[in-house]
């Protein structure tokens, strides 16, 4: 994991995560793994999750076939998991694979539709940490257009 320091010398952020890379962090798998890379990673502040939409994901087939439309729960899914590599990225390697379950979503709003072919932009940004109780603003976005915003607390449990 490349890390780099800020002046003080205190590691701030880090090089992309592929999905091999994520895959190892948090315990997501297809069909439920909604990123498929990490990307401008602060540690202990933010991230950005790319999730590339294709028309072959299997909630398509029923939402909808004849206007295939990414589900508003599966943009905030992408956002927690987003926040997820983000945690387990700032506590480090004995956090992998820990599972990080929702406690609240709050003021989620669903601006525009996502589609196959878009890529999802997914800005998440810690807005407190207590404990294992973290705190995120999360946005999706498709080329910079807001499409999906929300703020929400997850829990990061001790066992895997």
């Amino acid at each position: 994991m490349d890390v780099t320091a800020d002046d003080n010398g205190n590691d701030k952020t880090m090089a992309d995560l592929d999905i091999m890379r994520i895959m190892e962090m948090i315990p997501h798998r297809y069909p439920m793994l909604m990123i498929d890379r990490v990307v401008d990673i602060t540690l202990g502040e933010s991230a950005v999750g790319i999730k590339n939409v294709s028309v072959n994901e299997p909630f398509f087939q029923g939402h909808f076939p004849s206007r295939p439309v990414m589900p508003g729960v599966l943009i905030i899914e992408s956002m927690a998991q987003t926040s997820a590599v983000l945690v387990v990225a700032t506590l480090g390697k004995e956090s992998e694979g820990k599972l990080v379950y929702f406690m609240t979503v709050d003021e989620a709003r669903f601006r525009k539709p996502v589609m196959p072919g878009d890529q999802l932009h997914v800005h998440v940004t810690k807005q407190r940490s207590r404990g294992n109780v973290w705190k995120f603003k999360g946005e999706a976005k498709v080329n910079g257009v807001l499409c999906a915003e929300a703020i929400y607390s997850a829990m990061i449990l001790d066992e895997k």
